[in-house]
């Protein structure tokens, strides 16, 4: 059985290694993985009771709607036993970008921890951790990945609850493509920030994680973006992330954001 190949081109380049390996340990850790025999879910605003069949027997390629629906689904009696099931095929859809979430990319990410990945036998948790690190470190050394590495943090963060080990790996890659990430990032974030708010949706600590990120973007931020070509436009929002209420909005730079 396999679920892709995980070689396989993606922009007209393979990926990494380390991914390839990470995304065959998660296929391979959780083959065999089925819903629970009691799954259920309601036919009008989920699928019909062939399609909840299919999440039930193990290993069989689900068609791209189904699968977005069912991490999507937020209420499954059981939702680490469906998790699990869909895994080898959620993998390798966020690696490609191939996810399509209602509510951003923390909504992935949630998906995720529900799953309780971390309270899992050791070989399980394993896998999913491995993949999340591998991925996002693969990420932010690729020009052009299949999702973007500030959506890629979103779901990495959101997994696993803590913010500061994937901004840790960010630090310490400081070539041009983690650069170019970052000023990518930023022009991303900056509107949230300006506003003191997260630039995605959290449901644990989203206040600390914003104070967190805003400290780290103004610690870190200002010399890479100038080494990857950022605007001053850019650089200058970054100049307003660290001036105090109310002088901030009263800065004659300030871009007139509405809130």
């Amino acid at each position: 059985m396999a679920f892709r190949k995980a070689n396989a081109p993606r922009n007209n380049a393979p990926m990494h290694p380390d991914l390839v390996a990470a995304l065959d340990q998660v296929a391979v850790t959780f083959r065999g993985a089925t819903a629970r025999p009691d799954e259920s879910n309601c036919e009008c605003h989920w699928g019909s009771a062939e399609e909840l069949a299919l999440l039930k027997v193990p290993d069989v390629e689900l068609d791209h709607d189904l699968l977005q629906r069912t991490w999507r689904a937020g209420d499954w009696d059981d939702p680490g036993a469906v998790l699990r099931r869909i895994l080898p095929q959620f993998t390798v859809a966020l690696v490609h970008g191939r996810v399509e979430p209602w509510f951003g990319m923390g909504q992935a990410g949630r998906c995720l921890d529900r799953g309780d990945w971390h309270e899992r036998p050791a070989e399980e948790g394993a896998a999913v951790g491995d993949f999340l690190r591998v991925w996002w470190a693969c990420t932010l050394g690729d020009p052009d990945p299949g999702m973007p590495a500030h959506d890629v943090l979103t779901v990495c963060v959101e997994a696993s609850g803590t913010l500061s080990p994937w901004l840790q790996v960010w630090e310490r890659q400081t070539h041009d493509v983690a650069d170019r990430h970052l000023a990518e990032a930023v022009a991303s974030w900056e509107y949230a920030l300006l506003g003191d708010q997260l630039p995605w949706e959290s449901w644990d600590d989203e206040e600390d994680k914003r104070v967190e990120l805003t400290a780290w973007v103004l610690r870190h931020a200002p010399a890479r973006l100038r080494r990857a070509g950022a605007s001053g436009e850019l650089l200058d929002r970054v100049r307003l992330l660290g001036l105090p209420d109310p002088a901030r909005y009263e800065d004659p730079r300030w871009p007139g954001h509405r809130y």
